[in-house]
């Protein structure tokens, strides 16, 4: 198992309060309350720490109005401890004046007939210590003093059950009840008596790899893409969807599928099957995102709170989201983390975005909040980005890399047992492997790496790099179950002008030009490679020490615009600029591209063309 001991399945609790007839029902124990419960009838309120971890946690809230109509709603309490609510909230606004915390209603949801219910608001908040929960509620300036049955909250798991239940699969179990005692079970457990009802998210098993055994989700709106524009024979690959601005999770007016939707869409696809839907998600909006190339810039800088709202609204509603359903833990949920955020703190620390980065530390804070928040779901696996071998393969890079790297990971609170492994060649075009030539194969005397091409890279493809890679890893302290993945999807470098075997030339630049498979003038190329093919199809029928090859960038998808007029536009798109990094070449980018993650058909049809194996 990859996480070892060093999972925090404990962390994943869920603490219900039921103000009821003075009762609070907590962690499983009901608790009898005196005072102000006692106050005249007027409404009833839910409280429920959906996800809890060392430093903060996710509430939700649900109103219930015994009392007249009402058109608004105005929820006050005050915190019993050092409680801080992280604004603004959900489904409504939530606020705070010292320990008093206020929550207002959207302009959708603020009207509650008599005896109705107003459910799924929420927000995320810090704590330290001890997080107790509030004992006493007002709307609309009435103490809330409802009265339902007695309610208990099952945590997760249950062994033994005092007042007769024991939870494996789906379950409503009514009356008050009692659990002690931690185990794994799977399926949702409902929890009912009264009018309440508390759902929770069972604990799950971690597999050593998440992808073998399972089928891999189809991303309805890159599917219904690739068909209609040729792609019918890969249309049903697949693909891994890219949460690349916080609309991406919470919804927004050009987002056709959210979060939800997605996970909602993966369970629709394993049905009641056996086998388990592995679906990869990106996680790609930190702030001063990809500082070294302007294509992809994201939404958030680091300047205007940019971490904090990559924390709050961002990470903390992925995290919402996973949680907010208990048939979510039927997935596998392969998370990418953060692609080219850390490789830039080794090399590009003299471009201002970049430095702003490191100086600030908002890269390694926002990397190390994602992954202790998502290490707490055992069914998330979580693979951290180590660009590709034409970026850090340099000696000079390579150590640097894996120190920066592996410190961060190291700096969660699980520490090396937080992931799952790294990926390499994310959005890139690097190939797996050059199969007609290696790094240190002679041609006159030189080694191949010394050509001009490669520039005594020591490793000339990603499966060579990646092998060297996690073996670094693991002597700095990872465990040696660490996998590796390489995005395959546009690196295949088939077609027409692929080699069929060695040249025979004993000149080595000549060798080297005519042996290898990447067409490109130069390995750094990144945008829209002309030339470029789809790769290997995804499979764990891979190398011993990989998981998978993986299609993390969805082909057809641009890389970057080459309109110099447009937002966004970096040179290194420009089919008629020179390469940044070897100015005695050109960009190789395709022209007419649109902007980054749009379709881009004339891509597409280049990459179906060229893809190698060849699509039948």
């Amino acid at each position: 198992m990859k996480r070892l001991l060093g999972r925090w399945r404990d962390k994943r609790r869920r603490l219900t309060v039921l103000l009821a007839a003075g009762a609070i029902a907590v962690a499983g124990v009901t608790v009898a309350l005196t005072g102000p419960a006692s106050a005249a009838t007027g409404c009833q309120v839910a409280y429920t720490i959906r996800t809890q971890w060392n430093t903060g946690f996710t509430a939700d809230i649900s109103i219930t109005n015994l009392g007249d109509p009402i058109s608004s709603w105005t929820l006050t309490w005050t915190w019993p401890g050092n409680q801080v609510i992280q604004p603004p909230g959900w489904n409504g606004t939530f606020s705070q004046s010292g320990a008093n915390a206020t929550g207002v209603n959207a302009s959708w949801n603020g009207s509650i007939a008599t005896n109705g219910t107003v459910s799924g608001a929420g927000f995320n908040a810090s704590y330290s210590g001890s997080n107790p929960s509030p004992t006493q509620f007002s709307l609309n300036g009435t103490v809330c003093t409802g009265t339902v049955g007695s309610t208990t909250t099952t945590t997760g798991a249950t062994t033994t059950t005092s007042g007769a239940t024991t939870t494996t699969g789906a379950t409503t179990t009514t009356g008050a009840t009692t659990t002690t005692g931690a185990t794994t079970t799977t399926g949702a457990t409902t929890t009912t008596s009264g009018s309440t009802t508390t759902t929770t998210i069972p604990t799950g098993g971690h597999a050593d790899n998440p992808f073998a055994g399972a089928k891999g989700y189809v991303n309805p709106d890159w599917s219904a893409k690739a068909s209609a524009d040729g792609g019918s024979a890969i249309a049903n690959i697949s693909t891994f969807v890219w949460l690349d601005r916080i609309a991406a999770v919470t919804g927004g007016s050009d987002v056709t599928m959210t979060l939800k939707n997605h996970l909602d869409a993966a369970l629709a696809q394993m049905g009641s099957s056996s086998t388990p839907v592995e679906i990869g998600i990106v996680v790609y909006d930190l702030p001063n995102r990809d500082c070294a190339a302007l294509a992809s810039n994201g939404e958030l800088r680091i300047s205007n709170n940019g971490l904090s709202l990559y924390e709050h609204s961002y990470i903390d509603q992925i995290v919402s989201t996973i949680a907010s359903n208990p048939a979510y833990s039927r997935l596998r949920i392969a998370a990418v983390i953060e692609p080219d955020s850390l490789p830039n703190l080794v090399t590009n620390l003299s471009i201002p975005d970049c430095a702003e980065a490191n100086s600030s530390g908002a890269y390694v804070q926002g990397v190390q909040y994602a992954v202790n928040h998502l290490h707490q779901f055992s069914n998330v696996y979580q693979y951290v980005d180590i660009a590709h071998y034409a970026w850090l393969g340099w000696d000079s890079n390579f150590g640097p890399a894996v120190n920066i790297i592996g410190n961060v990971i190291k700096g969660t609170t699980a520490g090396v047992n937080s992931i799952d492994g790294f990926i390499s060649d994310t959005a890139n075009y690097s190939p797996v492997q050059e199969p007609f030539m290696t790094a240190n194969q002679q041609v006159s005397g030189q080694p191949v790496r010394s050509a001009h091409f490669y520039s005594f890279n020591q490793y000339i493809d990603e499966q060579s790099y990646d092998t060297a890679m996690r073996q670094a890893f693991i002597n700095a302290g990872f465990p040696s179950t660490i996998g590796m993945l390489i995005d395959t999807s546009r690196n295949g470098w088939g077609g027409a002008n692929r080699p069929t075997g060695p040249s025979t030339s004993t000149d080595l630049t000549t060798f080297v030009n005519a042996s290898r498979i990447d067409r490109r003038p130069h390995s750094g190329g990144w945008c829209n490679q002309n030339g470029s093919g789809i790769g290997a199809r995804p499979t764990t029928s891979v190398p011993s020490g990989f998981d998978a090859w993986v299609w993390v960038k969805p082909p057809g998808e641009s890389d970057g615009t080459s309109d110099s007029t447009a937002t966004r536009f970096d040179a290194m798109c420009d089919p008629m600029a020179q390469n940044r990094y070897d100015n005695t070449v050109k960009t190789n980018a395709l022209p007419g591209a649109p902007q980054a993650g749009q379709w881009f058909s004339a891509e597409f049809h280049m990459l179906l063309q060229n893809a190698f194996p060849a699509l039948g």
